[in-house]
């Protein structure tokens, strides 16, 4: 592992405050268990269907349909749990949640609240390079999702569409650990990408199969030291709760929208009420949705139908001997390994995908100068031309080819370039088009020894300036390249005009 630092929460000064006040932030992470069947049905969970193609009978609420639980979805929860360092609880039980939406046809919706499936966890959230922030996770629990209304297809109705209903999640509730909302923003980026490298959500928020809820507190300097002393939530402030946020960038601006709401009212006298709220970007605002519910306004009940989930021990090994490399381990493997900066390794390992990609290109390979071209041209060109890794044009064993053929010194790091660039755009094997195309660099120092002398004979001007000032001599070096196509040895160039120009 990496040797970090925990950094102490810092005040957090709101602009226009008469005080200072510290954030205090806690998370409520909505991530769809990545699966090809529901929570309790067979229905598909396949996303982008026609409307209402994904409903099974017991999705659908039809009398005498009965729930049944998924394995896969629950060994899923399981994994995610070993991969936050949590506790994995052997006896978890279902639990119904009563309320009455229209894209909510039981009328209730599954959970577990008294007894979750996964305890206490804990995500290192990364701040900057070398320091971090611990975040405990209080509780992970299984849960079906509901449908979703749609009141943008005509003007005088509303449609619901039941192909998410029954979909399985995994809440994943954090403690109010988070000062900030970069912290915040962090917290989301760290633990989807946990969950994409383990398998158990692809964490895609625009399609829905990850959101968040933001809960919101303030208080004055040194009562979060207290609550963290005590455990005593009377030291923090009044919370609100941010529903549904879909992005990193909506999480930052929503948090600061309330916090400054909250600070105005306390500051002005008043009293802030908890309640669900929802933030519209439009305006940079939150708005009240309702006025935050507890537990008991839910009436809660263990579901009937459900018998409490056992689990064996043995079982829960055996899901912790298939977890893959997670994402801290495998950046600071990279860095003793390969040799890389933490940020390198930070910036190869952000997608299991890259990862992947990155190490097929370093395999006995120089690993700092396979970063450099995966990072700087490959990242660089596939952000340019809105692709990713997985629909990358180039393989890593084309790149890891142009790699070679630069060590072997077949090829400048100015042909690379354009090599980089034939493949990326045509696809071939490297060495075949530059052999091909008559791309390899000039290493004749005879050759390269008569361009430096021509160059020199027709400019004596420049030579003397140069004799003069020694950092003139980089204008030769242009020259010599332009005049062979970019094709001579760099390094022997230096050296050939340094002997002339020393003469």
């Amino acid at each position: 592992m990496l040797d970090l630092t925990f950094e102490t929460p810092k005040i957090k000064t709101i602009a226009g405050a008469k005080h200072d006040w510290e954030l205090v932030i806690g998370m409520e992470v909505h991530a769809q268990v990545a699966s090809n069947s529901k929570l309790f049905s067979a229905a598909s969970t396949k996303f982008g269907a026609e409307p209402n193609s994904n409903v099974a009978f017991v999705d659908a609420a039809m009398p005498g349909m009965l729930p049944v639980i998924n394995e896969f979805c629950v060994e899923q929860a399981v994994r995610t749990g070993l991969g936050l360092k949590a506790e994995i609880n052997l006896f978890s039980a279902f639990d119904r949640k009563n309320y009455f939406y229209p894209d909510l046809p039981q009328g209730y919706q599954i959970s577990q609240l008294y007894h979750p499936i996964v305890g206490e966890g804990e995500i290192i959230v990364d701040l900057e390079p070398g320091i971090a922030r611990r975040v405990r996770i209080e509780r992970i629990h299984l849960e079906q999702d509901a449908g979703k209304s749609i009141h943008d297809m005509d003007p005088n109705m509303s449609f619901v569409d039941l192909n998410r209903t029954g979909v399985a999640l995994m809440e994943i509730v954090s403690r109010p650990d988070i000062r900030g909302p970069e912290e915040a923003a962090a917290f989301v980026v760290k633990l989807r990408q946990i969950l994409r490298y383990l398998g158990t959500c692809d964490g895609n928020m625009q399609s829905g199969s990850m959101r968040a809820d933001v809960n919101v507190s303030v208080c004055l300097p040194g009562q979060y030291e207290k609550f963290i002393e005590t455990g005593d939530f009377g030291h923090l402030g009044t919370r609100c709760e941010i529903k549904n946020m879909n992005s990193m960038r909506f999480i930052q601006q929503a948090i600061d929208v309330e916090a400054k709401r909250q600070i105005a009212i306390i500051e002005a006298g008043g009293k802030v009420e908890q309640e669900t709220r929802l933030y519209d970007p439009d305006k940079g605002e939150t708005r009240s949705m309702r006025s935050k519910e507890e537990a008991h306004d839910y009436r809660y009940f263990p579901d009937p139908d459900l018998l409490p989930l056992e689990i064996e021990q043995a079982w829960v090994d055996d899901i912790a001997k298939t977890l893959p490399e997670l994402p801290d381990e495998k950046k600071a493997r990279f860095v003793t390994s390969f040799g890389l900066s933490e940020y390198d390794a930070s910036v190869l390992t952000a997608d299991v995908e890259s990862a992947g990609y990155f190490e097929s290109v370093a395999e006995n390979r120089d690993g700092k100068l396979a970063a450099n071209w995966v990072i700087n041209e490959l990242f660089g060109r596939l952000k340019s031309d809105e692709k990713d890794i997985i629909t990358c044009p180039i393989t890593p064993a084309q790149l890891g080819g142009i790699i070679d053929l630069i060590k072997a010194d077949t090829i400048s790091g100015k042909i690379a370039k354009d090599l980089f660039e034939i493949v990326y755009t045509e696809g071939g094997n490297p060495a075949d088009i530059v052999e091909a195309r008559g791309m390899k660099q000039v290493t004749d120092t005879g050759a390269i020894e008569a361009a430096v002398d021509q160059i020199i004979a027709d400019n004596p001007a420049q030579v003397a300036k140069a004799k003069e000032n020694p950092k003139l001599a980089g204008w030769f070096v242009g020259q010599v390249m332009k005049a062979t196509g970019g094709k001579a040895n760099p390094k022997a160039v230096n050296q050939i005009i340094a002997a002339k120009l020393a003469e």
